[in-house]
């Protein structure tokens, strides 16, 4: 075999590595020995992270980002009586942005969600309104046509999830937030560590080179659960991990042996990096809440950066539970409180840690869901609102445009469902730009973004 037809051999092996980590059962073991290349095209000299807070299952945008105006509220109440919120339960959490919307609309999140509110009155958050999965910019009358691209099957989860995650539909293999850590790994002190993931896995981590390397809430996912004997025999143990690690004349033989030694190494130095960022260390996220849990390792490792000579990362969390189709006024207030309750206090963290300005999180979900109520749920559906957060953030401020509210709309395209205004092309830019990711590297991270004009890339809400 060529040294050429090698080199070719080992990239393919380590592309389909990443692929099957996205099979569920074999991700922790695959995430886990991420297989890292050593290509990438940006430098950096600070530290920046972005973080990936994903609501699984489809959020419902009417009752997180609730109309408040009268004429709104009123089209709201009339799609949605027996699921609606009460509009003087609203008052403590009306949102009131820096500059007015038009027409004199008004926006109040869920009565739960008081600490996103209060980031926003401080200027620490944001709302990008009416977001969604685009290929290119679209109108009712080109989607009724059928006219222009659109995504495929749309308010389908596991399309839509990966169309938001990757920019494209259920089988890829590289998302956005892994095509930004291909440019950014080589700066790393520790590569293996660009991409983290603390909820399993996900396509918007795996890169072309990037794998997510995943944790769970208490640090690193341990090889053979770095057990230190085998059936009662340390020097089983110790044999075994030879074997595993050792040199081999075959090529599959020999890059298991370099991923696995990659693996125990890294556990061992990002285990080491923690034990300086004990848990306990990080008082003011709430308990009980899954999502703050994934926030608290997120604080950890960034405590933990500059010990590892890190200087961009990207990092997954994520909390299910929103397929709400039943019991959405039961069930959808507990959860998306906790949301707004993990976010609050892993931003007051970050300003405890010194380092608001270089952390920007945001939410993603699979789509939104219908305005029209369907008894006591609601169903899939398309554009959502979505939340930036962050001391680089432009905040206590709308960007996008408000939907009208109701059914039969020019924003509505069935049962209340939105035709998104804004592109999650034209978010993930946005969030890229800030990342450090040139002009010339958005069309490699953002495949679709070159359908928009470039005056529209950035949205300036960070």
């Amino acid at each position: 075999m060529s040294r050429f037809q090698h080199d070719q051999s080992r990239r393919a092996f380590l592309r389909r590595t990443g692929q099957l980590a996205l099979a569920g059962t074999a991700a922790p073991f695959l995430t886990t020995l991420s297989a890292i290349g050593d290509a990438a095209a940006a430098t950096a000299t600070d530290y920046k992270a972005l973080v990936c807070v994903y609501l699984a299952g489809g959020n419902d945008y009417a009752n997180t980002v609730v109309p408040y105006d009268q004429a709104s509220y009123n089209a709201y109440w009339a799609a949605r009586a027996n699921i609606g919120l009460q509009r003087d339960a609203l008052a403590n959490t009306l949102l009131t942005p820096r500059t007015g919307l038009d027409g004199g609309r008004q926006y109040a999140l869920a009565p739960t969600m008081g600490g996103l509110a209060s980031l926003f009155a401080d200027g620490k958050a944001a709302v990008v309104l009416n977001l969604g999965t685009l290929v290119q910019p679209t109108t009712k009358a080109q989607y009724q046509q059928n006219s222009v691209k659109l995504p495929p099957k749309l308010f389908s989860h596991n399309d839509q999830t990966s169309y938001f995650q990757a920019s494209s539909p259920e089988g890829a293999t590289s998302g956005w937030g892994g095509r930004m850590g291909d440019l950014f790994m080589s700066g790393n002190g520790a590569s293996t560590l660009t991409c983290v993931n603390t909820s399993g896995n996900a396509v918007f981590l795996a890169g072309k080179q990037a794998v997510q390397y995943a944790v769970g809430t208490g640090g690193p996912v341990a090889l053979l659960n770095n057990a230190k004997s085998l059936y009662g025999s340390s020097t089983a143990a110790t044999t075994l991990r030879t074997l595993m690690t050792a040199q081999s004349t075959q090529m599959f033989a020999n890059e298991h042996a370099r991923v696995s030694k990659r693996a125990l190494d890294t556990y061992a130095t990002l285990s080491s990096a923690l034990g300086a960022a004990p848990a306990s260390g990080f008082p003011l996220f709430p308990s009980n809440n899954s999502l703050a849990d994934q926030l608290r390792m997120v604080a950890r490792m960034i405590t933990a950066s500059q010990t590892l000579g890190i200087r961009r990362q990207v990092f997954f969390v994520s909390i299910g539970g929103f397929d709400m189709h039943d019991l959405l006024m039961a069930q959808h207030p507990t959860l998306i409180g906790k949301v707004s309750d993990a976010m609050k206090a892993f931003y007051d963290t970050t300003v405890a840690m010194g380092v608001a300005q270089q952390v920007t999180s945001f939410t993603a979900s699979d789509f939104g869901r219908t305005l029209q109520s369907n008894d006591d749920g609601s169903d899939h559906g398309w554009g959502s609102h979505h939340f930036v957060m962050g001391g680089a953030v432009a905040g206590q401020r709308f960007y996008g445009r408000a939907p009208v509210v109701g059914n039969n709309t020019a924003d509505d395209v069935g049962q209340g469902r939105l035709l998104p205004a804004v592109s999650v092309d034209q978010y993930a830019a946005t969030l890229a730009s800030w990342f450090g990711v040139g002009a010339g590297d958005m069309r490699t991270v953002l495949p679709n973004i070159g359908n928009y004009d470039s005056s529209t890339w950035n949205l300036g809400f960070v």
